[in-house]
């Protein structure tokens, strides 16, 4: 037997054990019992659950996740996909623009979020700033529950447009040439090359686009606690900043754990479905 592929692979096997395996199966053990991070857990079978079952204030803050979900991920989808075909279908200055339209991506969520709410900011804002040189009142945008929503979503955009826009060329790319000169010796339009061709041959790329995407949007947790921190109110408490309120500030660990195993069950489940729905991504003949 060959012993140095496993030997290559040896260093990524052990990081998945030790921080993926591993935590999955003891956060799990976790959410069978009552833990306050301190001594040993006190096993309590399925109280956790029953008690998730109940908790109004977990599942607000997942109906506000869906919300965030169905406003954000069109546009997310739409917008890079457009500034890919537009980028593809004129190759001059690609390069250039590839970079400034990528570069976004490439800075941290927390420095993303800083910069936003200093440019949003109701007392510090830059825009509040503009608006009072034209001598009109400040505008409460942050502290607005739309205005904090708003300012969320175009942060979210800026930052994960260009990740999105690259995978969406890599697709574009790959699609022979050929097709588009059939359709156009047809007499096929612009607009009918891309619904004919384009979008079919393009399905594996937005099945990915799309799963990451909402998965992604489940997991938002660095942008929220630095631009709006859930707020105003609970307006932008979503359900990652759920869970961690109730583990590391009313100290119930087990209990969130079994929030995080509830929403693992979820996108499992969603994930599922888009993949019986979509045949994962495949594209039909």
């Amino acid at each position: 037997m060959k012993v140095f592929p496993y030997l290559m692979i040896l260093p990524n096997f052990l990081i998945f054990l030790l921080f993926i395996i591993i935590p999955f199966f003891y956060g799990l053990r976790l959410s069978f019992a009552d833990w306050k991070g301190l001594g040993s857990p006190k096993f309590i079978g399925l109280a956790n659950y029953i008690e998730l079952m109940k908790d109004a204030s977990y599942w607000s803050s997942i109906l506000r996740t869906l919300k965030y979900a169905v406003i954000y991920l069109p546009i997310a989808i739409l917008f890079p996909l457009f500034l890919a075909y537009q980028l593809v279908k004129n190759s001059k200055m690609k390069s250039v623009y590839r970079t400034i339209f990528y570069w976004p991506s490439m800075i941290s969520y927390i420095v993303v979020g800083i910069g936003f709410r200093f440019i949003f900011g109701d007392t510090t804002g830059v825009v509040n700033y503009f608006i009072q040189l034209l001598g009109l009142p400040k505008a409460s945008i942050m502290t607005s529950s739309t205005g904090a929503f708003i300012v969320l979503v175009l942060a979210s955009l800026w930052s994960g447009t260009g990740g999105s826009m690259i995978i969406f060329m890599a697709g574009l790319e790959n699609i022979p040439t050929t097709y588009y000169e059939a359709a156009e010796v047809d007499g096929a339009t612009p607009f009918q090359r891309f619904l004919h061709i384009t979008l079919p041959l393009l399905k594996p790329t937005l099945f990915l686009i799309l799963i990451t995407g909402i998965i992604g949007v489940f997991k938002t947790y660095g942008m929220v606690s630095v631009l709006t921190k859930g707020g105003p109110g609970d307006a932008t408490k979503f359900v990652v900043q759920s869970i961690y309120d109730t583990a590391f500030q009313r100290v119930r660990l087990g209990y969130a754990c079994a929030q995080s195993f509830a929403l693992t069950f979820i996108l499992a489940l969603f994930t599922i479905i888009q993949f019986r729905l979509n045949n994962g991504g495949a594209v039909n003949d």
